[in-house]
């Protein structure tokens, strides 16, 4: 039955493909004439809507879609000791190729007055280095999923329902794209959602980054690798969002679910047991007549979840509770003289507030920075295991040589521990998806250059390399090289 479905959404996404390609000679024509670098003209619904098909203004439904395949192999790198002590996390030194191939249909549909429905199905194919293990936050490849095979998998990646209440102000145009109707909006407003989501579709979103398939590989620049949303191993969560839009002022607030075990796939529907809350200030300015944007983010998480103190004092009262006599969920390790996290679980809070900045210099450079900081106590739950992360880069379009639609970024990231995660990791315990069996602790970070071609209509080509350091925050293992490519289709 997987497979089945499989297949008929690939097959659903080709035929959109193919409908588009027949529609789209004469809008090539125009498109190439005004040398704009828009690719509206081939998109489907800007096909439809070219034919009088579709009102692209006032719409009543949207269907967009994707494909993404990304590929990358990491040469050998030096490491003084590998899974030390029988620990099962460290990245493999030898040379690995990693591949993760992504599909995706995004509906989106007009209810009554101000209210929207949005459905997306997702198919994912993935094998990650070292079957995910041993990278802290800089995951090469932000399309993995930590419950992901080689074999395409069908889901339901969101289904969630938008009431907009408007509440005055000047009106604006809202463009058609995925999970996004085309409108009129005002610039005051209530906006409520509520479903299925990821939470990065709605929380420190970034003009300047903009969609992560066209830009950064690396996991560290699609938001701040310290924020620990709340999320299923897919990353996806249900809950509910309340924002407040009040000219260029926006405050979001959301109550999210949390999975019943670390970074598994089941969720805990309990959402007044455990949670996560996210609170968001954003403003827009203009410096020089150019786009910035100032976020303020903080969270709070209510989950089962264990403390790097409590598993060590459990370990050190009875040396019986370690790694490989834990009566629930761990993560494999086979080091019987470690602690771990398993015997003590229990629930508990964890905390981190950070900011960001944006802001375009001319009209094709923008820069971006993040910094986040969290308590640094307790284990990853749905994220990434850095306990503080920093980063800044730009991205610069390809006008100025004359490729409106290619792209160039150079990125920088930073991520580090708590003395406390650091103290645990070395004792060999495992959280998430490091630990070493034994650690020289150290900031873990990356350095990444991409190159994203455009290929004419809705299709990119990117090759991309970093250079990353430290992996799962250990100065006794690595620099580790990782050269990468991907090809994008939009339609």
């Amino acid at each position: 039955m997987a497979r089945a479905t499989t297949w008929s959404l690939r097959l659903l996404s080709l035929a959109f493909v193919a409908l588009a390609a027949l529609f789209a000679s004469d809008a090539r024509a125009d498109a190439d004439d005004a040398g704009s670098g828009d690719d509206d003209p081939y998109h489907f619904m800007g096909l439809l809507a070219r034919h009088r098909l579709h009102d692209k203004k006032n719409e009543v439904w949207n269907l967009y879609g994707q494909i993404t395949d990304i590929w990358t192999v990491h040469p050998p790198f030096p490491a003084k000791y590998t899974d030390f002590g029988g620990s099962t996390s460290s990245l493999q030194p030898n040379t690995e190729i990693s591949f993760t191939e992504t599909c995706t249909l995004f509906f989106g549909l007009r209810l009554w007055p101000g209210a929207e429905a949005y459905i997306v199905p997702e198919v994912v194919a993935e094998k990650p280095f070292s079957e995910a293990r041993g990278f802290g936050g800089v995951i090469p490849n932000f399309e993995l999923q930590k419950s992901g095979v080689t074999y395409p998998t069908p889901y339901l990646a969101r289904a969630y329902i938008r009431q907009i209440i408007p509440l005055g102000g000047a009106s604006s145009r809202t463009e058609p794209d995925q999970m996004q109707l085309g409108r009129t909006d005002l610039s005051r407003r209530l906006v409520f959602t509520l479903g299925n989501f990821n939470v990065l579709d709605f929380f420190d979103k970034s003009t300047v980054l903009g969609d992560p398939r066209k830009g950064f590989l690396n996991t560290s620049f699609t938001t701040n690798a310290a924020f620990d949303f709340s999320a299923d191993s897919r990353g996806y969560t249900w809950g509910g969002i309340a924002e407040l839009d009040v000219d260029d002022w926006a405050f979001r607030f959301g109550h999210t679910i949390a999975p019943k075990a670390p970074n598994q796939l089941a969720l805990d529907f309990r959402f007044w047991k455990f949670f996560g809350d996210q609170f968001e200030i954003e403003h827009h300015h203009k410096i020089g007549g150019h786009e910035g944007a100032v976020h303020v983010l903080a969270y709070r998480n209510r989950e089962n979840m264990a403390r790097f103190s409590d598993a060590i004092d459990a370990f050190v009262a009875d040396p019986s509770k370690n790694a490989t006599t834990c009566p629930g969920f761990n993560y494999g390790s086979m080091n019987a003289h470690a602690p771990d996290l398993c015997w003590a679980r229990t629930p508990n809070t964890k905390v981190g507030i950070g900011a960001s900045l944006e802001q375009n210099i001319v009209d094709d450079v923008g820069v971006f920075f993040r910094a986040m900081w969290s308590d640094g106590m307790t284990e990853v739950y749905s994220f990434t295991s850095a306990d503080r992360s920093l980063s800044l880069g730009t991205i610069v379009k390809g006008t100025p040589w004359k490729r409106a639609g290619d792209s160039i970024g150079i990125g920088w990231v930073e991520n580090w521990i708590s003395d406390i995660h650091a103290q645990y990791l070395g004792m060999g315990g495992i959280d998430g998806f490091i630990g070493d069996g034994k650690i020289h602790k150290a900031s873990e970070g990356a350095l990444e250059l991409f190159y994203s071609l455009h290929l004419g209509a809705l299709a990119w080509v990117t090759v991309d390399y970093q250079e990353i350091w430290n992996p799962a925050f250990n100065s006794d293992r690595g620099p580790v090289s990782v050269i990468g490519w991907r090809a994008h289709v939009e339609y």
